[in-house]
């Protein structure tokens, strides 16, 4: 059996973002809580991959916001 790829998490992910952006926050348990209500994912494991990829995504924009 194979293994799921990073890029589908990935897009699972980013069309989170863009559908919901004020949902998610840079903590991790908010947006695993979240991607939880807004999915059908049953796996915990694929949920805390998206929730961990939606994650690093806010922290990247709320330092890069920081810098600017």
């Amino acid at each position: 059996m194979g293994s799921i790829k990073q890029t589908y998490l990935k897009r699972v992910a980013e069309k989170l973002l863009k559908d919901y952006p004020e949902h998610f926050s840079t903590d991790f348990s908010v947006n695993k809580k979240k991607v939880q209500e807004l999915t059908d994912i049953t796996s915990k494991g694929i949920r805390n991959k998206i929730a961990g990829s939606i994650t690093r995504f806010m922290n990247r924009k709320s330092k890069k916001k920081d810098k600017d």
